[in-house]
């Protein structure tokens, strides 16, 4: 059970080694501005397999748990599936399901590991596999792989990372549980974190925090929402970013936060309320996206020009 890009390495890796009788994954959801139907990575995956693929508008109907049950499956997997799981659905194998998660449980439970690791300026995260129960990621760990997270890595580099690592983790705890290996542990009482669901508000920038605090929330939230702020009364997106050490020299005014301060090859120099952070490229409304450099000679970015927090993307 799966739905995302992420879950769709998970899905071959298993499919190689084991039989996979049945793919679950929501259904085709409108996309584009012409809001044609467009298919989960995962049934596009599993079509390619030539899988079997299920896809129920809801999870707590009855219905639902009997035709898992009659799949005769002894395992149910799921990874990154988006709903909850009602009791029913997880007893409807004999060997319960396992699951799939993007951090280091039990930090950052729910919906968003990823980017919160990121957002956080999290040094290190890694993958956890877990028997799934009725909490929300509370179940026992079976696996867990740690990576460190890279000093410009956005949370869409992250996720291309994990992924892999995570159908290696799954494969490996597969064959352990079969072996009778592997024994699951109980989660850590303590370190216990919720990841909750980004929304596009969360993109918004405020540049005055200091510079470490703004490059992670830039690269957290980095492929969606997207960073953005206002400049010269339009949204301007932002992508690349990175903390900046600058010289100051005795006297210097501090400038507000968010007045770039330079522009060159490397990006725009936009103060914090502490230090500066590079932007690498930037996207006007209307516009496509642009190095800052490209920008600044176009005439659409200058230096002394101040990026604001905006209410809205």
């Amino acid at each position: 059970m799966g739905s995302p890009d992420f879950a769709v390495p998970c899905l071959e890796a298993v499919a190689a080694r084991h039989e996979v009788v049945l793919v679950v994954t929501q259904p085709d959801k409108p996309a584009g501005r012409g809001g044609a139907l467009a298919a989960p990575a995962v049934k596009r995956a599993a079509q390619r397999l030539g899988l079997p693929v299920f896809q129920p508008p809801k999870m707590k109907p009855p219905e639902v748990a009997q035709t898992l049950r009659a799949t005769g499956a002894e395992l149910g997997i799921v990874v990154a599936y988006g709903r909850i799981l009602p009791p029913a659905l997880l007893a409807a194998f004999p060997r319960g399901c396992i699951n799939v998660h993007g951090s280091l449980l039990p930090a950052y439970r729910g919906a968003a590991p990823i980017q919160w690791a990121v957002l956080d300026g999290c040094a290190t995260t890694g993958v956890t596999i877990m028997q799934l129960d009725e909490g929300m990621d509370t179940g026992a760990m079976l696996l867990t792989r740690e990576v460190a997270i890279g000093a410009d890595e956005t949370a869409g580099e992250l996720f291309e990372r994990l992924a892999p690592l995570g159908a290696a983790a799954l494969v490996e705890a597969i064959d352990g549980l079969a072996a009778g290996t592997l024994r699951p542990r109980a989660q850590p009482a303590q370190g216990a974190s919720h990841a909750r669901m980004l929304s596009k508000n969360d993109g918004a920038i405020d540049f005055a925090r200091p510079a470490a605090v703004v490059a992670a929330h830039l690269r957290g939230v980095d492929p969606w929402p997207g960073g953005f702020a206002a400049i010269g009364g339009q949204i301007v997106k932002l992508f690349g970013a990175r903390v900046v050490d600058r010289e100051r020299a005795e006297g210097d005014d501090l400038p507000a936060p968010g007045t770039v301060l330079a522009i060159d090859e490397a990006g725009a120099h936009i103060a914090c309320a502490t230090g500066a952070v590079i932007v690498r490229e930037l996207q006007l409304t209307g516009r496509k996206r642009m190095a800052a450099r490209a920008l600044a000679n176009g005439r659409s970015l200058a230096i002394g020009d101040r990026l604001e927090r905006a209410a809205v993307a």
